[in-house]
C-alpha cells in the first residue's frame, strides 16, 4: 500500500464505537496490535449490512467476498478500557472492493490507526470475477459509468 493524504471519512462512512477489553491487552495495559484487524472486520460487518452485502445477502446473490490484501497504520496505542470508533468505508469498485478504516481514541480525539482491506469477489463455484460484479456496485454505490 503506497502513502496517501490521510483524508477524514466520508460521510457515507459506518462506523462502530467499541472499548478495549482487559483480555484484549499485553503486560503494559497496550491494546494488541493484532485485535486491530478485528476492530476493522467489526466495522467492515456493519458497513457490509448497511449495503445489503453481509453472508445471506451474498450467498443470494451467488457471490463471495475473500480477504486478499489487509494493511494496518498504527499512529498511536491503544489502551486498557479506552473507547474508540472505527470508521470504515468503500474506496474502490472496479477490479476489487477495497473497505479503508480510521480508527480514532474518542477522549482524546486522536487518530489511532488507519487501515485498509481488499477483498476479491468469487462466484459461487469459486471462480473469480475479474470486475466487481455491478449488482455490488450498485449496492456500495460505487456503480460503473
Amino acid at each position: 500500500m503506497t502513502a496517501r493524504p490521510r483524508r477524514p471519512p466520508p460521510p457515507h462512512a459506518q462506523a462502530v464505537e467499541l472499548e478495549v477489553p482487559f483480555y484484549e491487552v499485553d503486560p503494559m495495559l497496550i491494546a494488541w496490535h493484532g485485535h486491530y484487524l478485528k476492530y476493522m472486520d467489526r466495522a467492515r460487518t456493519h458497513l457490509m449490512r448497511a449495503h445489503r452485502l453481509d453472508g445471506e445477502d451474498l450467498v443470494a446473490l451467488g457471490y463471495r467476498f475473500v480477504v486478499i490484501e489487509s494493511h494496518v497504520r498504527h499512529v498511536h496505542a491503544l489502551r486498557y478500557g479506552d473507547r474508540f470508533r472505527v470508521s470504515a468505508w468503500y474506496a474502490e469498485a472496479e477490479h476489487r472492493l477495497v473497505v479503508r478504516f480510521e480508527l480514532r481514541d474518542l477522549a482524546r480525539d486522536l487518530l489511532v490507526a488507519t487501515g485498509e482491506i481488499v477483498l476479491a469477489v468469487l462466484t459461487a463455484a469459486g471462480s473469480l470475477c475479474l470486475e466487481v460484479p455491478e449488482v455490488v456496485r450498485a449496492r456500495v454505490g460505487l456503480a460503473a459509468e
